[in-house]
């Protein structure tokens, strides 16, 4: 009698030779290697983004002597808080984060009073020409505040409003002005003319519907604008240098010259302290404030 080999237990080997390795099914996808890429590139940027300011905060707790004798990018051996007295009482640190606070409030407020204005009346009421004054606006972005320095400090000087907090706030606010006027009208554009419609059907004038609609929806648009324009205002020094004239009204970054000593010595570990007083509250705001930051982005390019 005559045995054959089942088909099965025939093709049996040959199935399991046909099965894929361990090698061939891990083998990375496009799709895996690019997410491995922005992975790295995103590690590599967080840290060039956290180093600086780790190293700061480091170098402002650091021994002066320390500080000289040694690597400046090494661990320091020893720390100390006397950098931070030297800072208030050598640098006038407190007059000079007064001075900043006001003119950076002043200019913020006085910015987003008349972007908001400005877009309203161009994208809501609308008027004639107003094409015309939106790319005139355009026209402001280009324009360098260097050609502005000499005539306005004329100017000043002529009215007597040189050496003033308002005489750095109102070129910070103007220069700033063209691009939080776009913002603002990106944002109320995509607002349905059926609201405005509405209220102007129960009577609403155009105050009334800009205090009831427009402005409680456009509170992420408002800290967007103020974020962004506030760490440009806050760190200032061409117009504060340009305008600034007497030593009460010095801002933070005219302050820190004082810190150079004779022969052009300076008190970097004091230095350093200052900076990092001056940087962290604004950084811990943007922190908290990052997120309304980025609906206001998000609310004025895409959707209202």
């Amino acid at each position: 009698m005559t045995v054959t080999s089942s088909p099965v237990l025939a093709d049996a080997p040959s199935a399991r030779g046909a099965r894929p390795t361990g090698r061939s099914r891990r083998r990375p996808t496009p799709l895996r290697i690019s997410r491995i890429i922005s992975r790295v590139l995103l590690a590599a940027v967080l840290v060039l983004q956290v180093y600086p300011f780790l190293w700061l905060l480091q170098t402002s707790l650091r021994d002066r002597e320390d500080f000289a004798s040694a690597n400046p990018f090494s661990i320091p051996t020893q720390l100390t808080l006397d950098n931070f007295s030297r800072a208030f009482e050598q640098g006038h640190l407190l007059r000079s984060i007064l001075n900043s606070l006001i003119i950076t409030g002043g200019a913020c407020l006085l910015l987003v009073v008349c972007g908001m204005a400005g877009a309203y009346a161009i994208a809501v009421l609308g008027f004639r020409f107003s094409g015309l004054v939106r790319g005139l606006f355009l026209l402001g972005i280009v324009v360098p505040v260097q050609v502005a320095l000499v005539p306005l400090f004329i100017d000043y000087s002529r009215i007597g409003m040189l050496d003033t907090h308002l005489s750095v706030m109102i070129p910070l606010a103007g220069f700033a002005l063209p691009m939080a006027l776009y913002l603002f009208l990106s944002f109320y554009s995509y607002i349905p003319r059926e609201l405005y419609e509405a209220a102007t059907l129960d009577g609403a004038g155009p105050y009334r519907i800009f205090a009831r609609i427009t402005l409680p929806m456009s509170w992420n648009t408002v800290v967007t604008v103020v974020m962004v324009n506030a760490i440009f205002i806050w760190n200032d020094f061409v117009f504060a240098n340009t305008f600034i004239l007497s030593e009460e009204l010095k801002t933070i970054p005219l302050g820190l010259q004082d810190y150079i000593g004779a022969m052009g010595n300076t008190d970097w570990t004091a230095t350093f302290a200052a900076v990092s007083v001056t940087v962290t509250p604004l950084l811990l705001v943007f922190l908290v404030l990052n997120r309304a930051m980025i609906y206001g982005l998000e609310s004025g390019a895409s959707k209202g």
